[in-house]
């Protein structure tokens, strides 16, 4: 479990200083997939040092598995709440994982994996053994002995995750562990740690500049900005709240102004049967010619998300009878108003 409480991040002083995080709370619930989203100076990647302790925050409080680490010492050896071996143990109970790997390129796969075994104090002895553990849980035992030269780039990856498990964390953390990877490895690398997750009871925290990263795998995401958390949820949550840029980020339904004399009728779905033809059903129900202006429909966790802008004839007396008619649970509804479109 990760809980963030107004944390706040200034680096710099007077005109020069730079404000990377402001106010951010978020809570990550234990064995969940957390993706934090947004472009490049959001704040990301200093939010996720704080949670790792390799940073402190200016005000606020960060707590990892039930403990206060956001009021030690980077450097580990001070710190009015928690320091030295206490916070060596914390960060053993942490994993992390690379966007470009950070593998050592003169030692053997399984070496890279036991150079993790070594900074928890692992005997010599056991930590060949384990590192090959490791190494098959993400289907690379056989490699053990290549120099990560040798290894493709989803496959150097597959090394750092099998690392940072190493120490048998609870939490994992991962910073763009993909985004250098192509479209084909990235769904791979993917499947493999929410595959992990839910084995080995991980609770993953991730951060991303893409959406189809959050739609794969992520239980609940965070849009930030400019050191800000934008939106937090559930993706269920976020797909029916009206205007949620998450939603829109996640499923671009496009600009397409409708003919004049009709009203535009957008409809999230956060859980729909694939056989519950809605719209075609509204449309004979109600008599209304309905026309599709844009649809972005996927596979989320088992179950079908998305949205649909529709073109409604005859005004918004008639968008509001379709609104009505579509609304239930798992399905929200509601009238663009023109300045939204």
């Amino acid at each position: 479990m990760i809980d963030i409480e107004h944390v706040s991040r200034v680096f710099g002083t007077g005109p020069n200083a730079v404000t990377a995080l402001q106010d951010v709370s978020l809570h990550v619930p234990a064995g969940s997939i957390f993706g934090v989203v947004g472009q490049s100076g959001a704040g990301k990647s200093t939010l996720l040092r704080m949670v790792n302790a390799l940073d402190r925050p200016d005000a606020g409080r960060v707590r990892v598995n039930d403990q206060t680490i956001s009021n030690a010492d980077p450097r580990g050896t001070a710190g009015p709440g928690i320091a030295g071996a206490a916070l060596a143990k914390a960060r053993h109970d942490i994993g992390m994982v690379f966007q470009h790997f950070n593998l050592v390129g003169n030692r053997t796969v399984a070496q890279n994996v036991e150079f993790a075994l070594e900074a928890t104090g692992t005997p010599r002895s056991r930590r060949r053994p384990k590192a090959l553990e490791m190494l098959d849980l993400v289907g690379l035992a056989h490699r053990a002995d290549d120099r990560p030269a040798q290894l493709s780039g989803g496959q150097r990856q597959r090394v750092g995750i099998a690392r940072a498990l190493a120490s048998e964390p609870r939490i994992l953390l991962s910073d763009e562990a993909t985004s250098a990877l192509d479209p084909e490895t990235t769904r791979q690398i993917l499947d493999l740690i929410k595959r992990l997750s839910r084995e080995l009871g991980l609770t993953v925290m991730l951060i991303t500049h893409e959406m189809d990263v959050v739609k794969r795998i992520c239980d609940s995401t965070a849009l930030m900005e400019h050191g800000r958390v934008i939106e937090s949820g559930t993706l269920e949550a976020l797909i029916g709240t009206r205007a949620s840029r998450v939603s829109q980020q996640l499923f671009p339904v496009g600009e397409h102004p409708p003919a004049p004399g009709n009203s535009v009728v957008d409809i999230t779905y956060s859980g729909l049967d694939s056989n519950n033809a809605v719209i075609a059903r509204t449309a004979r129900a109600l008599d209304l010619d309905l026309s599709i202006l844009g649809a972005a429909m996927e596979t989320v966790n088992s179950r079908q998300m998305g949205r649909t802008r529709l073109a409604v004839p005859g005004g918004d007396e008639q968008a509001q009878r379709v609104v009505d008619a579509v609304s239930r649970p798992g399905i929200t509804a509601w009238i663009v108003q023109e300045d939204a479109r």
